[in-house]
């Protein structure tokens, strides 16, 4: 009988430690979660290839957007442009020389020339009308025939200048034919054209942080040849910082975007920062291997992104966090979503 019942009250002993150890946990107003600092980078590298001159920043500096981090060497792009600045200078006068059409003084030049042709032509008249009438008067005794013809000859090819120096003058008058002025434009506007893409190859030779950030790795040094497909930095972007975690289901229906919650690391335990729930995902997915919880099985969870204000940088990339949101909070009155897509 001693035994029974002393099995009896083991039996019992153990029937309420599996149910207070599989006991619904008391609702204390609070969800406990765990994540990471989110790690978000950017892998900056020219657009061209050409050799590194310089790089200006080291790992773990601080880069401000827009600063020059890296530089390629520019020596045989500022040749290129030297060259493109008289091309486009000469394409210039061209266009111009084109739209302004004939000067005055060539006008009087075509003038003086029709005169000049016109003088050429009544001489060579005037002399073959004189030896026909020599040849007439003396029977074709006082001139020979041949003499006759050749003046013949000089007095059509005088009345033919006089003829293309008209037509010349005419041009003049006229100016350039629009085509030409047109062909000159288009020229002069390529030739500008490829000094501006020089110019912005050299622009782009400047290697600059398009964000406010943080040198992680530097992957290049003067003298290599970079190439759009090596990264000369890896930079970390540390604003705005996000709490990556997950939540399972039973407790995804009590949080809603915008509240707020305390963000808890090792390294800081007594002292929390602030932050607000900005995202959370709208697809379930398997509990990544990187998540930390209580729980180890595999499951389905939502991800959720507290947003955080973190002044003093207290929080690093990749930094093991411990959230805590307060679930007596009342819910937004704007009519948002629970969801969001992702920023």
């Amino acid at each position: 009988m001693k035994k029974t019942a002393a099995l009896l009250v083991l039996a019992l002993v153990i029937a309420a430690g599996v149910w207070y150890a599989l006991r619904p946990a008391p609702d204390t107003g609070t969800l406990t979660l765990y994540g990471n600092v989110d790690i978000r980078q950017i892998s900056l590298a020219f657009d061209g290839s050409d050799r590194v001159a310089k790089m200006n920043v080291e790992e773990g500096d601080a880069v401000r957007a827009g600063q020059v981090v890296a530089e390629l060497d520019t020596r045989t792009l500022a040749l290129q442009i030297r060259q493109a600045e008289a091309q486009a200078a000469a394409s210039e006068q061209a266009a111009l020389r084109l739209t302004n059409g004939t000067r005055p003084e060539e006008i009087a030049q075509a003038q003086a020339q029709v005169a000049s042709a016109q003088a050429d032509a009544d001489l060579a008249s005037q002399q073959l009308k004189r030896l026909r009438g020599i040849a007439n008067s003396t029977g074709g005794r006082g001139v020979s025939q041949q003499d006759v013809d050749n003046a013949a000859s000089r007095q059509r090819v005088a009345q033919a200048q006089l003829e293309d120096r008209r037509k010349s003058l005419d041009l003049a008058r006229i100016g350039p034919r629009q085509e030409d002025i047109a062909q000159a434009e288009a020229e002069r506007d390529a030739a500008r054209a490829q000094l501006a893409l020089l110019r912005h190859q050299l622009d782009l030779a400047q290697l600059k942080a398009p964000r406010d950030a943080i040198v992680r790795a530097r992957l290049l040094e003067p003298g290599d040849m970079a190439s759009p497909q090596r990264p000369a930095y890896t930079l970390a972007l540390t604003d705005p910082k996000w709490i990556r975690a997950y939540v399972n289901e039973p407790e995804l229906g009590k949080l809603r975007l915008g509240m707020t919650a305390s963000v808890l690391t090792d390294s800081h335990p007594g002292e929390p920062v602030a932050g607000r729930v900005g995202y959370i995902s709208s697809v379930a997915e398997f509990t990544p291997k990187s998540v930390q919880t209580e729980d180890l099985r595999t499951s389905l969870v939502y991800e959720i992104r507290v947003h955080v204000d973190d002044p003093q940088d207290r929080l690093r990339l990749g930094m093991p966090a411990t959230l805590r949101l307060d679930l007596t909070q009342q819910p937004r009155q704007d009519g948002a979503p629970a969801t969001s897509p992702a920023p």
